[in-house]
């Protein structure tokens, strides 16, 4: 019995590849299928736009900065999400959702692929290699998530038997990359490279993202050459204002390669709830915020970390900053909302905007659940989040500052540290300063040219700029750094009454002659805090080893004995 393996997988209990049975994605006889579509223009775009949907795009989209919440980036009172804490599991929800929404879009990829040819006659033939070309593009995108979690994955782009289905085991990753790689390439050969009155896949992003997959993969010379082909497209720019990318009335931007639209309004994605991420003073609960590696990632001016400049001031630990952190958390008496953010101890009260004092909810002493250590995130949120704590901002993907990163760490990597690949890291460092990346006088431009020097500056340079984005703990795994970054405890302001002993000799937040250990890699120590009684400890993180890989879903070993768990699990 030949049959494609879309409908093979829609039948198999447990889904070994589509899905659990509670996951079948069976059309009504009624409705459109891979039998009765596909005949023209229209209804092979329907399809396509099923692969744009958020619940395929797991590692982004599954909850409002969802990987971050895996990394050292990320504060969340006394809480651990399973990964961090070290006790993942093949019944982990993570990894049934991600193998079940990846596998569900390589089938419906598969499904357009194999069901063009019905449209041959009727819809031309450029219009078609198109097509193919965007259904080839994100059945390389999904693979890319799968190899990256799960190593080595059962891989199949035809047609399978049902025996044959049950009898499949897990592919060599790097026979998997052929194909992704090969997909991407054809992509790009036939998508164009802008689109006119709509936001569709194009030329740079098929780039982009291979670039993106070699780089998880440390193929240097790949990811280069990806990345470059992506910039010399000439398709993409920097936006002029940081802040403005991230904000939900920004729905077209040129830096933006690819983003998941999103619109409450028209139903295109389930609203995300951000009221973990507000100021209680704005009516949010600040369940969770920037922590304070992410805080003491960010350079001064003078481009030094704060272990080694001298403009570091810890009674006003924004000032003299890059600006990338004014952007990313809110300055301790900036407005939001009309309301001031203050979390020091003796502000009991704070003003609005009409000069009327408040009862101050972001200070502990006041409320308790405030935040747990004294920051706020301010990246991305505006006044559309403060009526109903939803948003319909669109999920950023893939942007150019990214692209310009990737190729700068690539030529680092590969020894080519040249003109090329110190401009790349500098147009993004000066953009954050609002100048052009030439007037080299008006921030601090990078001309390190020692390799593992650049190397320290380039990683933390990804961290700053794509901070909660969903980028950390990427990087943090390809770079093997989550033994040393994700092992250690979460720091929090101390008790009510230490903060306003400490507050009473001017430092209450970071103390005056202490200030944190920051390594090699770019990672930050705070314990001398702990020490000198300006901190406490929230939770204590236990990431291990075999967590580089995350396990095959339990029930999917159970469906097909073909299937080998991760070491470890």
């Amino acid at each position: 019995m030949k049959v494609f393996k879309h409908t093979v997988l829609l039948l198999m209990a447990g889904a070994m590849i589509a899905g659990s049975c509670q996951k079948l994605d069976l059309d009504p006889l009624s409705e459109g299928s891979s039998e009765n579509w596909f005949n023209n223009e229209q209804e092979i775009s329907m399809a396509l736009n099923a692969l744009y949907a958020p619940s395929l795009w797991n590692f982004e989209a599954r909850r409002a900065y969802n990987t971050d919440r895996f990394s050292d980036d990320w504060n969340q009172r006394v809480y651990l999400y399973d990964w961090l804490a070290g006790t993942i599991t093949g019944e982990w929800g993570d990894t049934e959702s991600l193998w079940a929404a990846s596998y569900k879009g390589v089938a419906r990829a598969n499904t357009i692929l194999y069901s063009l040819e019905k449209a041959e006659g009727l819809v031309a033939d450029k219009k078609l290699e198109q097509y193919a070309g965007e259904a080839k593009f994100f059945r390389a995108c999904f693979y890319s998530y799968l190899v990256f979690a799960y190593g080595d994955v059962p891989y199949y782009t035809g047609y399978i038997t049902l025996e044959e289905a049950y009898k499949m085991g897990r592919i060599n990753k790097e026979t998997v990359l052929e194909g992704i790689y090969r997909d991407f390439d054809e992509a790009a050969q036939v998508l164009p490279e802008r689109y006119v009155g709509t936001r569709r896949i194009t030329k740079g992003a098929a780039y982009a993202f291979k670039a993106r997959i070699a780089l998880w993969m440390n193929d240097w010379k790949t990811c280069r050459d990806a990345a470059k082909a992506c910039i010399d497209l000439g398709t993409y720019s920097l936006s002029p204002d940081y802040r403005e990318i991230f904000l939900s009335k920004t729905k077209d931007c040129e830096e933006v390669i690819f983003d998941l639209p999103n619109s409450n309004a028209l139903g295109l994605l389930a609203p995300q709830a951000m009221k973990s991420f507000i100021p209680r003073n704005n009516g949010g609960t600040n369940g969770a915020q920037p922590s304070w590696e992410l805080f003491f990632a960010y350079p001064c001016t003078d481009g030094k970390m704060v272990d080694e400049s001298p403009l570091w001031d810890p009674a006003d630990p924004f000032k003299n900053r890059d600006p990338r952190l004014s952007e990313g958390c809110l300055p301790f008496g900036e407005m939001l909302g009309g309301i001031v953010y203050d979390p020091r101890p003796s502000a009991k009260k704070v003003p609005t905007a009409d000069g009327v004092m408040v009862k101050n909810k972001d200070n502990k002493s006041v409320d308790q659940y405030a935040s747990y250590n004294g920051l706020t995130l301010k990246k991305g949120i505006d006044e559309e989040w403060l009526d109903d704590y939803y948003t319909d901002a669109s999920i950023i993907i893939m942007r150019y500052a990214d692209v310009l990163l990737m190729f700068a760490e690539a030529k680092m990597e590969l020894g080519e540290i040249d003109s090329g690949c110190l401009a790349a890291i500098n147009k993004v460092r000066a953009r954050a300063y609002k100048v052009d990346y030439t007037n080299t006088s008006a921030y601090p431009s990078i001309t390190e040219t020692d390799q593992a020097k650049l190397r320290r500056i380039i990683r933390n340079e990804r961290r700053i700029e794509l901070a909660w984005e969903n980028r950390r703990w990427e990087d943090l795994i390809r770079w093997r750094l989550c033994g040393k970054a994700l092992t250690t405890p979460i720091y929090g302001t101390p008790s009510n009454a230490k903060m306003a002993e400490n507050e009473a000799t001017g430092y209450w937040l970071f103390p005056k002659d202490i200030r944190p250990k920051i390594d090699k890699d770019g990672i930050v120590d705070c314990s001398a805090f702990l020490d000198a009684g300006y901190a406490q400890i929230n939770v204590r993180r236990g990431f291990t080893e075999r967590q580089y890989l995350f396990p095959i879903p339990t029930k999917e070993l159970l469906v097909c004995d073909r299937l080998v768990q991760n070491e470890g699990y």
